[in-house]
């Protein structure tokens, strides 16, 4: 079955980091697993920058498995536009992207490190 990553770059808006961040690891993400193909989902916090763009501060990463990757990305939209997701002003949206990559080549691993 193919493999996808869904890579979501978001930022809070100002001074309501705090209820950004609970509503995204405690309604968001439980909400987008439980669509059928997403299998899970993790956030990241920017630490450090390689370029001199503005990068976004947090990113979240959805893995998801399904035979049919454009009815997933359909679901999720749909869900968004009727309001069947739980969203919250807190984050801005202005600066929001997605997007959905498929695996494509093998991982590669460091010699005799274990992922």
């Amino acid at each position: 079955m193919p493999h996808y990553k869904m890579v979501v770059f978001t930022r809070p808006k100002a001074g309501r980091e705090q209820e950004y961040n609970d509503w995204y690891q405690n309604v968001h993400l439980r909400e987008l697993v439980a669509f059928p193909g997403i299998t899970s989902a993790q956030r990241f916090k920017l630490s450090a920058t390689l370029g001199e763009a503005d990068a976004q501060p947090y990113l979240s990463i959805y893995e998801i498995e399904t035979e049919d990757i454009d009815s997933v990305a359909q679901a999720i939209q749909n869900a968004a536009q009727n309001h069947q997701l739980t969203m919250s002003d807190a984050v801005d949206l202005e600066f929001a992207e997605a997007n959905i990559y498929q695996v494509f080549g093998a991982q590669v691993n460091k010699p005799g490190h274990i992922m």
